[in-house]
């Protein structure tokens, strides 16, 4: 049944594999796929390294770079599974777990697009489940399987470090703790470590971008969430139907007397604190957590449906998580025309929580974010290809952010001729502005007095058409800009912006 489960999750993508266009981070991270490295401002390379991979093979036509995501989303749903049966689960149990991760909106949501987010959540269940091994068992194989997995999750997303810490304390406070008096936990440690330890060295070597990007996007781009506003966030991501489960799988945990069990509560009570208290994490950070609550959670109801007043749960709870899960699926993967979707949404009184201070329109970011570049690329290009052949010949593309940036690298070129493109926004700073030497250039949208202090001429030559992208790349200035006049040095400083 769970394996059916997750044919059913990738039958939920298929009508949304392609639609709409590709997402802004997606763009980017093709992007991140032409320059590999070890490290990048805002992620590790694994993902990176994987998409380059997978498009010299398929090629990146939006249907082929969501097949990996679905996969790794039909995955998780049998992984889930997977740690109900370990946690003693019968079939019952194994197959309301798996359908909760099957039809959690924001497992869907996340795993509709190549991203880091969709290899988190198998790294975080897989983890979960080696962990209960490691504290139950801990044979010697456990402990260097764990190791090898902590160590490959944090060169996809350094937020694995929870994770860690959240392991590291149900080892200190569960009987586990005997444990650490034997060298297997401190050995995956070393193990995880090594893995790691080119990204570390990518950014010491760098100046430790990722800290300068997680503080710029805490102080000025994250909504800062309450408790309470986080935690409903929580229970509408998860499936509102599924909140008895997760909720039973918390306090079964927490009173086990088992060491792997009481660790996975233990584990994500410690995940979960760090993110409460920090006022600003989006609501997706605590997701990858959640089969370590599904599946205990699962168990515990499967073992309550003994008792003949509390059978009726059984048929009834999986149908409301199933029920609401379809009608959620809209808003998480994009199924519907996009004035479907918006009359849609409307009529449930339903939009998407907003995670970062940016104004939306009639679809959200996470829609609205996959409009909008064709154009842009196409206006862009239009004005480039209207320069004199000479000054063609030495100009270069200034985008304001990522996004931006890759859109026009992937889409520029479609267009005609087209130039180099340079950001200063995160990883592209990094890239810097090739042999150009400040001569001439296209500008898409940006700080217009901020270029004319910096440069001898700006010369408008357009706005770009009106898209159902977001509000602010709509409506961007294209103008063109000659004459460098302060080192170049300078000028790129004053380009950075990491956030």
């Amino acid at each position: 049944m769970p394996i059916l489960l997750a044919f059913v999750q990738v039958a939920l993508h298929l009508p949304g594999i392609a639609r709409y266009g590709y997402f802004r981070d997606e763009l980017y991270y093709l992007a991140c796929a032409r320059h590999l490295a070890w490290g990048y401002v805002d992620q590790p390379p694994l993902s990176i390294a994987a998409l380059a991979g997978w498009r010299a093979l398929f090629g990146d036509s939006l249907a082929s770079i969501h097949v990996v995501p679905i996969l790794l989303g039909a995955a998780t749903v049998v992984l889930t599974a997977a740690l109900a049966r370990r946690l003693g689960g019968g079939p019952y149990a194994r197959f309301l777990a798996a359908l909760a991760a099957a039809f959690s909106p924001i497992y869907l949501g996340t795993t509709r697009y190549w991203s880091m987010n969709s290899f988190d959540l198998l790294f975080w269940t897989a983890g979960a489940l080696l962990l209960h091994r490691c504290l139950e068992r801990g044979s010697r194989r456990d402990w260097i399987l764990f190791g090898v997995l902590v160590g490959l999750g944090l060169m996809n997303k350094i937020s694995v470090l929870w994770f860690a810490g959240g392991s590291f304390l149900a080892m200190a406070l569960t009987p586990g703790r005997r444990r650490l008096l034997t060298p297997w936990p401190w050995i995956a440690a070393a193990i995880a470590g090594a893995l790691f330890l080119p990204y570390v060295l990518w950014e010491m070597g760098h100046g430790w971008p990722t800290l300068e990007f997680m503080r710029n996007a805490t102080a000025e781009k994250n909504v800062h969430f309450s408790p309470v506003a986080f935690a409903a966030q929580q229970v509408m991501a998860m499936n509102p139907a599924a909140l008895p489960i997760w909720l039973t799988g918390l306090v079964a945990t927490i009173r086990s007397p088992e060491p792997g069990r009481r660790g996975l509560g233990v584990t994500f009570l410690a995940v979960a604190v760090v993110l409460v208290a920090s006022g600003a994490s989006k609501p997706d950070y605590l997701a990858p957590a959640y089969p370590m609550l599904l599946a205990p959670g699962a168990v515990a109801i499967e073992r309550a449906l003994s008792r003949r007043r509390l059978r009726w749960i059984g048929p009834a709870l999986p149908a409301a998580v199933a029920l609401l899960g379809l009608v959620a699926l809209p808003i998480a993967v994009p199924i519907l025309p996009v004035d479907a979707y918006v009359r849609y949404s409307r009529a449930l009184g339903i939009t998407p929580p907003q995670a970062e201070r940016l104004a939306v329109a009639d679809l959200p970011q996470h829609y609205a974010d996959m409009f909008g570049w064709e154009e842009i690329s196409a206006a862009v290009g239009e004005a480039y290809r209207s320069l004199p052949p000479a000054d063609r010949a030495r100009a270069i593309v200034i985008a304001q952010n990522y996004g931006e940036a890759a859109a026009l690298e992937f889409f520029g070129p479609k267009t005609g001729e087209f130039p180099r493109v340079a950001c200063g926004h995160n990883s592209y700073w990094y890239w810097g502005v090739g042999r150009w030497k400040g001569e001439v250039a296209i500008v898409l949208g940006g700080d217009l007095d901020g270029y004319r202090k910096r440069f001898s001429r700006l010369e408008p030559e357009g706005v770009v058409p009106p898209t159902r992208g977001m509000p602010y790349e709509r409506n961007l200035t294209i103008s063109v800009i000659r004459g460098l006049r302060v080192p170049m040095a300078e000028y790129w400083r004053w380009e950075r912006l990491i956030i």
